[in-house]
Parts: structure tokens; C-alpha cells; sequence
């Protein structure tokens, strides 16, 4: 086999499992590709040396009929999983010296299935950020280019940038990610790839660097559906060390998709409607026109919430980064900037050690946490947020599933983002209600814009309805043909 980087996860599994090619010349060949492309800055920390060992180790398995069910995958870790004896920082100058004792549930889980870990992944700082810009460790460059301005560098999305950025480049099979109002979905849609956010429990977060507590969720970001599938029924698990862990029975997802949606019903939400520009609304239309096709029929529903979910996700997630990040102070772990007194350490610490997002986030949700505004603001959201929960019950009542788009645009220039952060937290517009109600949603690679650049379109399903997302994506993944329209580049 000629170019090893270019099979998908499930096409390499089955040329290894074939003896087509070992392990280890499997990640032999990604890594001399992430030694090529680190002008992407897609990693943090590369592991080539642990790589190779874990490709061996895999072989040895293969040879002797012991293969698991990743035996030998080379997959990119994002950098807010904690990795036992490899350095984690989530993007942050104050956790660069940070080597953990310990691994987080999810990358045990794939290790435990034979995966092989190349590296860590760029991400926003501490996964706050829509474009991978906030990173201590500099932004991500996206491997895709403007057809008529090829020399912008574009950004990936964000915060799960550089594991899209990754596997986009083709520097990993598939990446592990994590959401908290669409940084697995939104990345996927800017880099066209397939991103899972699961049911908010299904994954683990035991070891996941904490962002906001009840929003924060894992999920893969793969080249197509069955990979994705591949990997989220690895990843996923009940886990006693997370009290929000679901005791959900994890299916074959990957042989179990089917992408027959005849009798589907497909809600169309008018305030996801609103506002489109001419290329979304085209890219809508032919999600609509694909799952027809496909025997699908189409319901106009209602989420009267929908206008009040990004402020009540902007005050719900920084209330909780300002009460998980409180614990980086300089004395226990992390970056220690010195001061004459204790208070002047944890000033000194966190002026130095957070970025400006960070800092941002942390008044806001310190302030919206203060007394006096408690009530009006925190304990208000948390009311809409209730009401936006119920809003999808009572629309699933109606449909199976929700289409949309991922997101607004396609990918913008890193010279390009919004100076305003209001405007870059509006990149969330179509992804934040899932995260807020615990709902699972894809995204999935649908079309290319005038300049040459993907866009994606987006799923929402029940809770634990991972199965059934997975089946409608295979079905427009087999109507949009994406792999062909970027082959005609």
C-alpha cells in the first residue's frame, strides 16, 4: 500500500487485521506526515517514541489472533484529556508544566482497546474559544485553503481545533475532542469532517480538564460515519469515578448503522431558519431534499427558546469556569509566578498563567456568581435552561431528529475574526442548545461553499439516540458524496 494516511479508521483496521500493512509502518507513515505539516501547529506534544512502542505491542497482538477492536489505530489525542506520564496542558500557559499521574477515563478506554497515541492536540485554552485562536501555545492552522486566496490561513474551528486540524491533514486517524457549546460539531463542519457530541453522561469526564461541569462532553472527530461510530462505542462507557456517568448500554454502533430512513420524521425548527445567508440556506434545502429522497418526511416545528440559549450558555459556562478554574492558584500543580504575600502568588499566578479569554470568562462568571446577582442572572439561566430541555421533549414528541446547519458560515481567516467576542461567540448560534439540554448531535460534511471550503449540516436526536443519528448521517453522507466533491478540487 502506497500512502497509508490516506485510509479512513475503518479501512486501516481492516489493513491490519489483513496484514496489508503492520502497525508500526502505519504510524511510522503519520508520523513523518506530522513531522511534514507542523507548520499547522495542530500538536502540542508529539509521543512518536511511545507511538512505535504501542504499534509493536499491537502487531505482536495481530500476529497471535488477539487483536482489539482499535489494535493498532494511530489516533490524536486533544490536549484536555489527562495522560498518564504525558504532559497536558488544556492550551494553557499555567498547566505547561503539568504531567499527570493518572489517565482519563476516555483515552483508557482506547488504550484498553489497542489504540496507538501519537500525540496531543491544540485546543482553545481550556476549550474557550470558536477558532482555536485562545491557545497558549499559538493558533491552529486549518489544512484547507480559499480557491480564490489560497495564501489566508485559515482557522479550524475551535476549541477542539487541532484534533480537527489533525485528522483533516491526515496527522491521525481520528482524534478524541470534547463539547461544551460546539467544539466537537462546529470544528467538524469548518474542517469537513464527522463530529459526534454524545448524550451529555455517555462519556466519561473523569480526567477531562474541567471547562463547565454540566455542559462538558467527549466525542470523536473522524473522516466519516463509521469511523465515528468506531470510536464513540470505544470511547464511551459507565464510569463509577463520574457522577454524572449514565449506566447506558454502549451498542455496536458501526454494525448497526443503516442509513434506511424511510418513515423518518425530520423536524425543520423556523428559528434555526432565520437570518441564513444564501449558501446556508441552500446547504438546508439540500439536506431537505436528501432525506425526502431517502423516504424521510418533513416537519415544521417550533423552539420558541431557541432566541434566549446563547445567553443562558454564556452565563451558565463561565459561572462554572470561574468555580473549576478557582483550583489554579500556584500552590498545588501547574505554573507558580511568586509573590511577598499568598494573595499576591495567586495574582501574580493567574495574571500570568491565564490568556485574555480565560480572564474574560472568569469575571463574567465570578460576577454573575456574586451576591446581589446570583439570582438575577445565574439562577435565571438555569430556569431557561429548563425550559430549552423541555422544548426539545415536546418536539421530539413530534419528530425523530432535527436537521440544521452546523454552523453560520464556513471557516474564516485567522486575520478575519471578530475583534468584537460577542460576534465569535455567535458561532455557536446552532450548536449551544444541545450542550445546555444533554442532547447528542452530529455533524456531518455536506457541501462546499463558492470558495471551495465545506459545510456541514447537523442532527439533533432524543437522548441516547446515538443509533439513529448515526444512521441519518450515513444516509446524507451517502447522498452528499463529500469525498467525491473534494476530489474535484
Amino acid at each position: 500500500m502506497t500512502d497509508l494516511t490516506k485510509l479512513t479508521l475503518t479501512e486501516a483496521r481492516e489493513a491490519l487485521l489483513t496484514k496489508k500493512c503492520s502497525a508500526v509502518e502505519l504510524t511510522q507513515s503519520f508520523i513523518a506526515r506530522m513531522e511534514k505539516h507542523r507548520d499547522l501547529n495542530a500538536y502540542i506534544t508529539e509521543t512518536p517514541e511511545i507511538a512505535l512502542d504501542q504499534a509493536k505491542e499491537s502487531d505482536k497482538r495481530i500476529a497471535s489472533n488477539q487483536a482489539r477492536p482499535m489494535e493498532g489505530l494511530p489516533l490524536g489525542i486533544k490536549d484536555l484529556f489527562c495522560t498518564k506520564n504525558i504532559r497536558t496542558t488544556a492550551g494553557s500557559k499555567i498547566l505547561s508544566n503539568f504531567v499527570p499521574k493518572y489517565e482519563s477515563t476516555v483515552s483508557q478506554n482506547l488504550l484498553d482497546a489497542g489504540a496507538v497515541f501519537l500525540g496531543k492536540t491544540n485546543m482553545d485554552e481550556f476549550a474557550m474559544g470558536s477558532a482555536n485562536l485562545t491557545s497558549a501555545f499559538g493558533p491552529v492552522i486549518s489544512p484547507w485553503k480559499r480557491k480564490n486566496n489560497p495564501n489566508k490561513q485559515l482557522v479550524p474551528g475551535g476549541s477542539s481545533g487541532g484534533s480537527a486540524a489533525a485528522v483533516a491533514a491526515r496527522l491521525a486517524l481520528a482524534t478524541t475532542a470534547s463539547d461544551t457549546g460546539g467544539s466537537i460539531r462546529q470544528p467538524a463542519a469548518f474542517t469537513g469532517l464527522v463530529g459526534i457530541k454524545p448524550t451529555y453522561g455517555l462519556c466519561s469526564r473523569y480526567g477531562m480538564v474541567a471547562f463547565a461541569s454540566s455542559l462538558d462532553q467527549a466525542g470523536p472527530l473522524t473522516h466519516t460515519v463509521k469511523d465515528a461510530a468506531l470510536m464513540l462505542q470505544n470511547m464511551a462507557s459507565h464510569d463509577e469515578k463520574d457522577a454524572t456517568s449514565l449506566k447506558a448500554n454502549i451498542p455496536d454502533y458501526l454494525a448497526n448503522i443503516s442509513p434506511v430512513v424511510k418513515g423518518l420524521k425530520v423536524g425543520i425548527a423556523k428559528e434555526y431558519m432565520e437570518n441564513l445567508d444564501d449558501e446556508t440556506q441552500a446547504l438546508l434545502q439540500k439536506g431537505i431534499d436528501w432525506l425526502i429522497e431517502a423516504g424521510a418526511t418533513i416537519h415544521h416545528v417550533s423552539l420558541k427558546t431557541t432566541p434566549y440559549a446563547l445567553p443562558t450558555y454564556y452565563i451558565i459556562a463561565p459561572a462554572e469556569a470561574s468555580s473549576n478554574l478557582a483550583r489554579y492558584d500556584g500552590v498545588r500543580y501547574g505554573v507558580r509566578v511568586n509573590g511577598k504575600t499568598l494573595d499576591e502568588l495567586y495574582e501574580n499566578t493567574r495574571r500570568e498563567g491565564f490568556g485574555e479569554e480565560v480572564r474574560r470568562r472568569i469575571m463574567i462568571g465570578t460576577y454573575v456568581l456574586s451576591a446581589g446577582y446570583y439570582d438575577a442572572y445565574y439562577l435565571k439561566a438555569q430556569k431557561v435552561r429548563k425550559l430549552i430541555t423541555q422544548d426539545f421533549e415536546n418536539t421530539f414528541k413530534e419528530v425523530d431528529v432535527i436537521l440544521t446547519p452546523t454552523t453560520p458560515s464556513a471557516a474564516f481567516a485567522i486575520d478575519e475574526k471578530p475583534s468584537d467576542p460577542v460576534k465569535m461567540y455567535l458561532n455557536d448560534i446552532f450548536t449551544v442548545t444541545v450542550n445546555l439540554a444533554g442532547l447528542p448531535a452530529i455533524s456531518i460534511p455536506s457541501s462546499l461553499n463558492q470558495e471551495g471550503l465545506p459545510l456541514g449540516l447537523q442532527i439533533i436526536g432524543p437522548h441516547l439516540s446515538e443509533q439513529l443519528l448515526f444512521n441519518v448521517a450515513a444516509a446524507i453522507e451517502e447522498a452528499a458524496d463529500f469525498a467525491t466533491q473534494i476530489k474535484s478540487l
